[in-house]
């Protein structure tokens, strides 16, 4: 089953390990870094897919460093992966000094009774998993439909934490019918995303965040010591973290919202030409709605939810109540959309929600999946294309729950 067709869930937990077997694990990340930072000089510049890195590098690490043979292969890939996001942020490269080791289910086992084996540069060694008091590692551990799956150790201030993952086959989604109801979300840079019912999801602490961060990385690249470089690997982890806690909150809000309204379908602007659209957007806004869309589409389809993207162009500039499009129709100082026709105004991301739904609607099925809308979902009521704006109160089910 492809990659893309499942489900995934990570539980931290914190590893009981005996002093003999914390250094073997030590060892394991030395030669883990070691066998990474190989790689990485082998193929920078000359190859970056998984598949390149590894015929290229393989040989070296095995010959190198102490690593077993799917460790090497897994060095391989993750320096790929380095490699690829430093190519798309024109980076310089990758350096690996964070204390961490990838793991796939060859080279761990998970029991039962809540221990792990892990493979290591000489013996394997067995930990118990600290489990934290709410035991919410237990929901995944003890579920049957839930499966490990690649997981990552790190190794910080002499203590070691697991990063278990694990992994379901995506729910089957029924395709929605061609009376299906859309929920439409704009992404945005002031705004991370506003979905089509107006619900604002703030990327200002994000922002903040980042750019605290690269104030940091510039004091600290110029100071250059070891010191300096721990303090911002630290700091890039931090805000790592927080990143991917605040991409899932708003996921979650996405999928909450289509589930309020009753909506099949969730609409995004296609994100190769979204960030085009947006001139003040970066690279850094690029990932972060990769990151999210991914997030969105494994949520959603837990919930029966399809997600699906159409071309945004225009969608800032027309006007849902009378279909005028013109550049002035939206000030950008103000994030104001004011329709120099008709004169509606509103929010201008939330007015580009809108379209982004409508188009969903007015573009038809998508015949190659069986997908297709009839109604967007506004935060008061629904809009076709034949019968115009319909309150929630006037339809015979309401699709907003109680």
């Amino acid at each position: 089953m492809a990659d893309t067709e499942y489900c995934r869930r990570t539980a931290v937990t914190g590893l009981s390990v005996s002093p003999t077997d914390a250094a073997r694990l030590r060892e394991l990340v030395d030669a883990w870094k070691r066998g990474c930072q190989l790689a990485v000089n082998e193929a920078w510049g000359v190859c970056h897919t998984r598949s390149e890195v590894q015929q290229l590098a393989y040989d070296r690490l095995r010959e190198e460093t102490d690593l077993g043979s799917q460790h090497a292969v897994l060095a391989t890939h993750r320096a790929a992966e380095a490699i690829k996001r430093a190519r798309e942020r024109e980076g310089e490269r990758p350096e690996f000094t964070t204390p961490t080791v990838a793991f796939d289910t060859r080279t761990m086992t998970v029991f039962d009774d809540h221990t792990v084996s892990l493979t290591t540069t000489g013996e394997r060694v067995r930990c118990d998993l600290k489990l934290s008091d709410d035991g919410y590692q237990s929901r995944y551990l003890d579920d049957d439909e839930w499966e490990p799956a690649k997981s990552t150790l790190h190794y910080r201030d002499g203590e070691f934490t697991f990063h278990l993952g694990f992994r379901t086959p995506r729910p089957a989604i029924d395709s929605p019918t061609e009376g299906a109801t859309v929920l439409g979300v704009d992404l945005g840079v002031e705004n991370l995303a506003v979905t089509s019912t107006a619900r604002f999801f703030g990327a200002g602490e994000l922002n903040h965040r980042r750019d605290e961060f690269e104030e940091v990385r510039a004091s600290l690249d110029a100071t250059g010591t070891r010191s300096a470089a721990r303090t911002l690997r630290q700091a890039g982890e931090r805000i790592d973290r927080f990143v991917r806690q605040r991409l899932h909150e708003v996921a979650n809000g996405i999928v909450a919202e289509a589930v309020e309204y009753d909506c099949e379908l969730i609409a995004f602007g296609e994100l190769s030409e979204a960030a085009d659209l947006l001139p003040e957007a970066e690279t850094y806004h690029e990932w972060l709605f990769e990151r999210l869309l991914s997030f969105v589409e494994y949520r959603a389809a837990e919930e029966g939810v399809a997600v699906v993207e159409v071309n945004p162009e225009y969608t800032s500039q027309r006007c849902m109540e009378c279909g005028f499009t013109h550049p002035q129709n939206r000030n950008l100082d103000e994030s104001q959309f004011e329709c120099l026709k008709c004169e509606a105004s509103a929010h201008d991301d939330y007015n580009a929600a809108k379209n982004i739904a409508f188009r969903c609607v007015r573009r038809g099925p998508l015949s190659s999946r069986g997908l297709g809308a009839a109604a967007c979902a506004l935060q008061s009521g629904l809009v076709t294309p034949d019968d115009g704006f319909t309150p929630y109160a006037e339809l015979s089910e309401a699709p907003r729950s109680d």
